[in-house]
């Protein structure tokens, strides 16, 4: 027996709004599960507790007593602006500056012969290895931390966005070219809308070490922020302090790449970046 398919109401889509499964159901979902982990890494984390001493694995009511001391008497928001201001200046600083060196690294050989020894040398030898040295030429300040966290970001931006030009395929610049365009038209339609995707991961990527690259350089010189924060805790053998610090660096991490990733969705989306 033949259906007249043309009778049938037109089915709707999840995408469309009004289809089975609603469009924010997924997204609730999601979120329900991420909200379940984190109940059952705190249960996991109290019961792990309940077998030492506070001393040397406080419970979390204890590590939440110590975040709201720190709180009332202002240290834990001080250190947590403190880092967080030092961690976007040198990150935004590496950003800005290694995007485009990759991007002309990647487009003139024999700069990237002249470079590429350098980067490949300097990026292995980690920041904490310059911390004496920072310290010394640019004095115990903000400067030298903000320097370390750049020395941190810009390798791996400039890595990333040169890994991205040389994955362009050469029919793509060779078109353009046949085309009529000038190396500048072929560098802003063709190379930077396709690197625009490995930026983004190198800018994450650099974020992450951002953090790892705070707390060394704010343990050996800083008067504030997380790292001090954590190194006092240990001088006054308050291990719900270290606690609080290492909490305030991963939440503080986590809101950073949430930013992050929630900003190029929005504008970067047409060159490929889903976040």
């Amino acid at each position: 027996m033949a259906v007249d398919t043309e009778s049938l109401p037109p089915t709707k889509t999840a995408a469309g709004g009004g289809g089975r499964f609603p469009s924010g159901r997924p997204r609730l979902r999601r979120a329900g599960i991420s909200v379940l982990s984190v109940l059952l890494g705190l249960a996991l984390w109290d019961l792990v507790s309940r077998n030492y001493t506070a001393f040397f694995f406080p419970s979390p009511r204890l590590t939440l007593d110590g975040a709201i001391d720190l709180a009332r008497d202002g240290t834990l928001w001080s250190a947590t602006s403190a880092s967080a201001g030092r961690i976007l200046a040198g990150w935004s600083i590496g950003v800005l500056l290694g995007v485009p060196v990759g991007l002309v690294m990647g487009r003139i050989q024999w700069l990237r012969l002249l470079l590429d020894p350098y980067i490949q040398f300097f990026r292995f030898v980690p920041p904490i290895a310059f911390v004496t040295l920072a310290i010394i030429w640019l004095g115990p300040g903000e400067a030298s931390k903000v320097a370390l966290i750049f020395y941190t970001s810009v390798f791996i931006v400039t890595v990333n966005t040169l890994a991205g030009v040389m994955s362009i395929d050469e029919l793509r610049l060779r078109s353009a070219q046949s085309l009529g365009a000038s190396q500048f038209q072929t560098l802003v339609s063709v190379v930077l809308p396709s690197t625009v995707p490995y930026a983004v991961t190198g800018a994450r990527l650099a974020m992450g070490n951002s953090f790892l690259t705070i707390v060394s350089a704010e343990i050996v010189a800083a008067e504030t922020g997380l790292g001090s924060l954590i190194w006092t805790a240990r001088n006054y053998a308050r291990t719900e302090w270290v606690f609080v610090g290492i909490v305030a660096l991963g939440v503080l991490g986590y809101l950073f790449d949430w930013m992050l990733r929630a900003g190029t969705r929005l504008t970067l989306r047409r060159y490929g970046v889903t976040g």
